[in-house]
């Protein structure tokens, strides 16, 4: 039997821009699928705190019966990192998973079409909302290689993910995604290269409404979530899911919204952005809406 080149067969390798929250679970996922993974990020600390994350949350699914300690030992096996952008250059996939900053996006799609130069090589975004087809002509000619693969936080529990295909994208990659991502014990689902995709364009407005209602008096932070979680049956009230996400990214999300829909009644309520100038973003800073208490 003849070997198929490896853009018609399974990926093996992945690469994963960024060893944050979003990409450390991709690259955790993704090696737990058998998947051989290279995680890069250059900012200091950022390599070993991901690894940390990796065995805590892998050990909680072999606590909890989910994965056998021999699996979790394979997935942790299959993830190497380097604080080098060129060692990605072998990846079959890569998927980055950065800052929210279109800037930041396009310059390094520019460089990985330049490090990875075989146009059968995939280079997704996990960008919540900006414009997929944007960042792909950071890559040229070959920007039809380009797809959004947007993962939800936390990415091994959610089961979520949104592909958006930019203009340029090929119907090939799109639906090499939908298969890369069934493979990673995902949900994959389609929506257009619009502001927000589909999750962000319907939560994002809800949350910034809860922001309005705070800050009109409708009812305080408390009252609000309740109410969400009780009279709409939502696990997590907007106000407390605004800290989990970062109230900056709140901010940044909404003008992404306001800018690509052309369209003001999406700008970011004056106390959200009140609460990220005073440095209050949420879990991230142990206060945003809700204070946090320090964990040991």
């Amino acid at each position: 039997m003849v070997a198929l080149p490896f853009h018609m067969s399974t990926i093996t390798s992945l690469g994963v821009l960024g060893a944050g929250q979003m990409g450390g679970g991709i690259a955790q996922i993704a090696a737990a699928s058998g998947i051989n993974v290279t995680v890069f990020d250059a900012f200091p600390g950022a390599i070993a705190k991901c690894q940390g994350v990796h065995k805590k949350s892998l050990a909680k699914f072999v606590e909890k019966g989910k994965m056998a300690q021999a699996d979790m030992d394979a997935a942790l096996g299959r993830i190497k990192f380097t604080e080098k952008l060129e060692d990605l250059g072998g990846s079959q996939w890569i998927v980055e998973a950065v800052v929210e900053d279109a800037k930041v996006k396009k310059d390094l799609f520019a460089k990985l079409a330049a490090i990875c130069p075989d146009e059968n090589v995939v280079l997704a975004t996990n960008t919540s909302s900006i414009s997929i087809t944007d960042i792909a002509t950071a890559a040229g000619k070959t920007a039809h290689r380009v797809v959004g693969m947007h993962f939800f936080n936390p990415v091994p529990l959610m089961q979520l993910v949104e592909v958006i295909p930019a203009i340029q994208t090929s119907k090939d990659v799109v639906e090499r995604t939908v298969a890369l991502s069934t493979k990673m014990g995902k949900t994959p689902l389609k929506a257009n290269d619009r502001a927000g995709f589909v999750s962000n364009r319907v939560l994002m407005p809800m949350i910034n409404e809860a922001f309005y209602a705070w800050m009109e008096g409708v009812a305080e932070p408390e009252a609000i979530d309740g109410i969400m979680k009780l009279g709409c049956n939502f696990p997590m009230g907007p106000l407390r899911l605004a800290d989990f996400i970062g109230l900056d990214t709140c901010v940044h999300i909404m003008n992404v919204l306001a800018d690509g829909l052309n369209n003001d009644r999406y700008r970011a309520c004056p106390l959200l952005r009140q609460l990220v100038t005073a440095g209050r973003l949420g879990d991230k800073t142990g206060r945003g809406v809700f204070e946090y208490p320090a964990k040991p």
